[in-house]
């Protein structure tokens, strides 16, 4: 008898300890009928640019007009705090995740993790190399980047010197962003030096000066966004130098830095767009519909008028 009670103990422990392992049941959201019982968990990857504080006012914006529930964190660029925000959302028990990874490769452990809870998850901007992604809602990053080699060729000619300031090493965006400048450059200019400024504005100025230094001739400067574009006109001027300086995103203090005769050109997208496509992702997706893989968002050149 005593046998027979240690066995079906036995037996309980391993059934309790089996239903520990399952996902917990406010993990798992149903379909959802109705918008406004959606609750969206956004992680940014920097709310110290101004182009993802727009994109995150397109989120909240689109969210509130329906009635969603939207919890924001701020990544503040760093990797390891973005994924720990993640996991905090999913325990908070979002229904969506919309996440702008600060890098594509290590945001795959948090997308899995969504992916295992049966959270869905939509990147915006900048993809996810690894997990279940529903959609990207981005602009073409390559067609920008062929966008600003040309308009650098037209006003130049062949053969320009130029300095390209990259992004944040491990990117999606920093990435297809030189690709598609070097199908241009790599044909037409003469890229002289290329150096990573993290698409900080501080960081670009700092690199831009020593870069000054080191090449006399630059006679342009690409830089993968706004920010990093800003940094290093306030180099530039300070050399005493003309140089013409293309940047990328199309925020609000390089389209006045446009206007003002500084920057050269922008090629600009529309943060807030991107936040509203991907809220309206999300709720077609809870609510059973399909959405593309990939959800384009137009660019345009922006010189000055």
């Amino acid at each position: 008898m005593k046998k027979v009670l240690l066995l079906l103990m036995s037996l309980s422990l391993f059934i309790l300890g089996a239903c520990s392992l399952e996902p917990p049941q406010w993990a798992k959201p149903a379909k959802k009928e109705k918008l406004e019982d959606i609750k969206i968990g956004l992680s940014v990857s920097t709310l110290n640019n101004p182009f993802f504080v727009s994109l995150k006012n397109g989120v909240v914006n689109e969210a509130k007009s329906n009635g969603m529930e939207v919890i924001v964190v701020d990544a503040q660029n760093d990797t390891a705090k973005q994924i720990n925000d993640v996991e905090d959302l999913l325990q908070q028990g979002v229904d969506a995740l919309l996440i702008n990874p600060t890098d594509s490769a290590a945001i795959s452990t948090a997308v899995q993790s969504a992916n295992n809870i049966g959270v869905p998850v939509i990147t915006l901007d900048r993809s996810a190399e690894k997990g279940k992604v529903e959609t990207l809602v981005a602009s073409d990053n390559v067609k920008g980047g062929q966008m600003a080699g040309e308009y650098i060729t037209g006003e130049l000619g062949e053969n320009a010197k130029v300095v390209e300031l990259e992004g944040v090493p491990g990117a999606s965006a920093t990435r297809e962003r030189g690709e598609g400048f070097h199908i241009v450059a790599d044909e037409k200019l003469d890229v002289v030096e290329k150096q990573s400024a993290d698409f900080d504005r501080t960081k670009g100025l700092n690199v831009m000066e020593n870069l000054l230094q080191g090449n006399p001739g630059i006679q342009a400067v690409f830089a993968h966004n706004d920010e990093m574009a800003l940094g290093a006109i306030q180099a530039i001027e300070s050399s005493g130098r003309d140089i013409l300086v293309v940047g990328f995103d199309g925020n609000e203090d390089a389209i006045n830095s446009v206007n003002a005769g500084k920057m050269s050109a922008t090629v600009a997208q529309q943060p807030d767009l991107i936040g509203q496509l991907a809220v309206k992702a999300a709720g077609d997706v809870l609510k059973g519909e399909k959405v593309e893989k990939q959800i384009p968002v137009p660019l345009k050149l922006v010189t000055k008028e």
